[in-house]
């Protein structure tokens, strides 16, 4: 089938047959729905675990250059606040970005070419989970402004949009060849004096100290679905909190989950993307090799990792992100659509603040004085 083919079978899918009306996607189903009518047409593709599989890395980095990747048409409009690029709903004259609050110049929408992922997460938790997941969460933070919060209990679903956000995926076999140090503890008798009721007395004490000896060797490591967020839009901190996902969970790509949700561009590439997966196996390698050189105490000196087998996966993964500016700040709130998973930015109320030290202090003058009294 070729690509203008099925860019047309997937619009046509999207519209419902009984009114004509964009059918949207319903989160923690198989299927999609008319929000005017309740027509609901089922996704017949259902992936298992069992075909997730990565792509060779170098042929992919190879298509890319030579453009013979799968690509697909998209409505796309770049926020000129942060620079996110999301695609469009449809039938949307007036929105704003889900990164950056800023309003969207929807005239600037253009339709190009953009990389077709490999996998889809579909939304699990809906929007009105969403703010629940939301609310529960800014009720337990300590000292948030009480207008923040008022407004936050106040609100409704529209505070949150959903959005696909771009990952990239990495699977690869390590082989590491390191040289280091072996330390391994040895005790002495030490002899000292100690003042005791007055007389000077003459003591011993066991003494640890450690012997190092040069070492080196090999090791071998395993790893799957290291993640890395392709969004600068996100805090990479941030998208690390929201993990883990329900991987095993996945799709293959199909257009109908993206119904109703809008899905980011991705702005790292996958070259990018591979500098930080690697800089996310280094602790497990490096603990790999301190197990490896034993002894009570280890010291690496060098090590050099050959990344065998690697695979790669572009995936979308989705959320429910709330982006607002206070005090003239910015501030991000983003719920994980499968796990229900909070995490954000929040300002802090210097008023409260100030009030608990007062009170902290009043409470010690009050038991100084208490003190003092008997």
């Amino acid at each position: 089938m070729s690509f203008e083919e099925k860019t047309s079978e997937t619009v046509n899918s999207l519209k419902c047959q009984n009114c004509g009306a964009i059918l949207h996607y319903a989160p923690g189903t198989n299927s999609l729905k008319c929000e005017y009518c309740g027509t609901v047409n089922q996704i017949e593709e259902a992936t298992l675990p069992a075909s997730i599989q990565p792509v060779d890395y170098a042929q992919f980095i190879a298509e890319q250059k030579n453009h013979t990747e799968t690509t697909q048409e998209a409505v796309v409009v770049k926020c000129t606040g942060c620079g996110a690029s999301t695609t469009m709903l449809p039938n949307v004259t007036a929105d704003s970005c889900p990164f950056c609050a800023s309003p969207l110049v929807v005239d600037t929408a253009q339709t190009t070419a953009i990389l077709q992922p490999h996998y889809v997460l579909p939304f699990v938790v809906k929007d009105s989970e969403a703010v629940q997941y939301f609310r529960t969460w800014m009720s337990k933070l300590w000292f948030a402004p009480s207008d923040m919060v008022k407004k936050v209990k106040d609100g409704s679903s529209q505070q949150l949009k959903g959005v696909y956000i771009p990952h990239w995926s990495y699977d690869t076999d390590t082989y590491t060849e390191y040289s280091g140090q072996r330390g391994e503890y040895y005790y002495t008798t030490e002899t000292y004096t100690e003042e005791v009721n007055g007389r000077t007395e003459t003591r011993t004490r066991q003494v640890r100290h450690t012997a190092w000896y040069p070492t080196s060797g090999r090791v071998n490591n395993s790893f799957r679905d290291v993640l890395v967020s392709a969004s600068p839009s996100l805090p990479l901190k941030m998208a690390e909190i929201l993990e883990p996902w329900l991987l095993d969970q996945l799709k293959k790509y199909d257009g109908r989950y993206l119904s109703g949700f809008r899905a980011e561009i991705y702005q790292t590439n996958a070259e990018q993307a591979l500098v930080v997966a690697k800089r996310r196996m280094d602790p497990v390698i490096c603990d790999e090799i301190r197990d490896d050189i034993g002894g009570d105490e280890q010291s690496i000196d060098s090590y050099d990792v050959e990344y065998n087998n690697l695979g790669l996966k572009y995936l979308l993964l989705p959320v429910w992100i709330s982006a607002y500016r206070y005090n003239g700040k910015l501030y991000h709130f983003v719920v994980n659509a499968c796990t229900g998973e909070v995490t954000g930015d929040r300002p802090y109320s210097w008023i409260k603040i100030a009030g608990l030290i007062l009170i902290i202090i009043l409470v010690i003058v009050v038991i100084y004085s208490l003190s003092q009294s008997k």
